[in-house]
C-alpha cells in the first residue's frame, strides 16, 4: 500500500507527465499539502504563459498562499517531481514550509536538458565576477527607505 507521501509525490509526477504529453511545457509538477490534504497543485507554465518564473513550485506556492491567505506555508509539505532549481529553492525558503519532498535530482534534470548548475555556480561568485553584469546604483536612497521601514510600527517580518 502506498504511503501518503508516495500518493502525493505520485500526483506531482502525474502532473509533470500530463504537462509534458500535452506539449504545454516542461515535465515538472508540484503539489502542496496541509493537514493531509492537497491545497494547491501546478505544473510548469513557462511556455504557455511566456513567464520564466512560472515553474511548477512557484505556481503552486502562489496558489497555496492565495488559498491560505498568507505569505507563509507554515505546516505545509511541498511535493515536487524534481529537486527545486535555485529560483524555486529561494521561494521555498521564503514561504517556510515544514518540509519538501522531491523525486528526480538536479543531476537527473541536467541529463534531460534542464541544467541549472551554471546558476548555482554564479550564486557563489562576487557580483562583479558574474556572467551577467550587475551594477549597483543609488544605494543610499534605498538604505534611507530601509531605515524608515525598520522604524515603523507597521513593518512585517518575513
Amino acid at each position: 500500500m502506498d504511503t501518503p507521501q508516495e500518493r502525493f509525490m505520485g500526483e506531482a509526477i502525474r502532473l509533470a507527465r500530463i504537462n509534458m504529453e500535452s506539449g504545454h511545457g516542461g515535465p515538472f509538477g508540484c503539489v502542496i499539502v496541509k493537514d493531509g490534504q492537497i491545497i494547491a497543485s501546478a505544473y510548469n507554465e513557462v511556455m504557455t504563459n511566456n513567464d520564466p518564473t512560472a515553474h511548477a513550485e512557484i505556481v503552486a506556492i502562489r496558489r497555496a498562499c492565495e488559498k491560505l491567505g498568507t505569505h507563509q506555508l507554515d505546516g505545509c509539505e511541498i511535493y515536487t517531481s524534481c529537486e527545486p532549481c535555485p529560483m524555486c529553492l529561494g521561494a521555498i525558503y521564503w514561504c517556510r514550509p515544514a518540509r519538501v519532498y522531491f523525486a528526480a535530482s538536479r543531476e537527473d534534470a541536467g541529463r534531460a536538458g534542464f541544467d541549472d548548475h551554471h546558476i548555482y555556480r554564479e550564486l557563489c561568485l562576487p557580483v562583479n565576477d558574474r556572467v551577467i553584469p550587475f551594477h549597483q546604483l543609488m544605494q543610499q536612497d534605498v538604505i534611507d527607505i530601509f531605515n524608515k521601514w525598520t522604524s515603523m510600527d507597521l513593518n512585517i517580518k518575513y
